[in-house]
């Protein structure tokens, strides 16, 4: 994941504006919108993932499995369960990993029937998400601001909401939009509390009598992506080497433009080898996964 969201560790105060800006949409906008849902997700899956060299010296961060499944495909999941179809990968590090795992995944949800006298090959039992994926190759330097900027052409003018691909939550993402929308202001981040990995002692001189996990509600408040954005965010993003979370979301924070959805939820990143055990800890070993929240 990235930095936390420059700026105050607790996130700006709820709307104090109910209105709605006019943004246009075309014909063929609202036709998208009745067959994919109701905005485009942008998910950022470029990066190296140097913390995880074990897994993703060839794999992208965005490609290593949680349950046998990329954990790019749990957050398309999550999107998909309330109704957001329409996808769009900003691809960089081993681009061509996420599109061979596109291009496959129809047969991998089929059942296949090989005919050689005909040569054919038919699909049946093809069990599948409604899905449209665009994978777009974003360049391996690429910085986040410029990966989003090298996607404008890609987004057609309207809200969209965006998250980075290294991370699941059990957010609520129509909830989310309609706070959007109630606020009016240019973009929205997802607030969640940091989750810590180190035990916090209390001393009395040197003795310890107390240890335990620090509670989440003690933690700072951080960004954990699921974003939605106007289209006018992407016109203050210079170029390739602009770093969206450190300069776009700061400016965008200055200027009275970016407020915080505040998530209590269950949200978790995979940043390091530990994420990922537990992320495939809790999958295996929990009836339901806590950000499993379609069925």
């Amino acid at each position: 994941m990235p930095d936390p969201t420059p700026g105050s560790s607790t996130p700006p105060p709820g709307p104090t504006s109910s209105s709605t800006p006019p943004h246009g949409r075309r014909q063929s906008d609202r036709v998208d919108a009745d067959r994919f849902g109701p905005c485009k997700v942008v998910i950022l899956a470029g990066g190296f993932g140097t913390r995880l060299a074990e897994h993703t010296d060839e794999l992208p961060k965005p490609m290593v499995e949680v349950g046998g499944r990329p954990i790019l495909w749990h957050i398309l999941k999550i999107y998909s369960h309330f109704g957001f179809n329409d996808f769009v990968i900003a691809g960089g590090y081993r681009v061509d990993v996420i599109k061979r795992f596109f291009r496959d995944y129809r047969d991998q949800m089929s059942d296949l029937v090989f005919d050689y006298s005909r040569g054919t090959v038919d699909r049946i039992n093809t069990r599948i998400e409604p899905w449209r994926v665009a994978v777009i190759d974003t360049g391996p330097e690429t910085m986040t601001g410029g990966r989003l900027k090298r996607l404008q052409r890609h987004l057609a003018g309207r809200t969209f909401m965006m998250t980075y691909g290294d991370g699941v939550a059990d957010i609520d993402v129509n909830a989310l939009l309609a706070f959007h929308k109630g606020h009016g202001k240019l973009a929205t981040f997802t607030a969640v509390r940091k989750p810590t990995s180190f035990g916090i002692p209390v001393l009395q001189g040197d003795k310890a009598v107390k240890f335990a996990e620090k509670p989440p509600g003690d933690s700072e408040w951080i960004n954990g992506g699921f974003l939605v954005l106007e289209l006018a965010v992407l016109d203050r993003i210079p170029g390739d080497a602009t770093n969206f979370e450190l300069k776009t979301l700061s400016e965008l924070a200055e200027g009275g433009e970016l407020m915080a959805y505040r998530h209590t939820g269950f949200w978790q990143p995979m940043d390091t080898l530990r994420d990922v055990r537990l992320l495939n800890s809790l999958w295996s070993s929990a009836d339901n996964p806590p950000w499993k929240v379609w069925r």
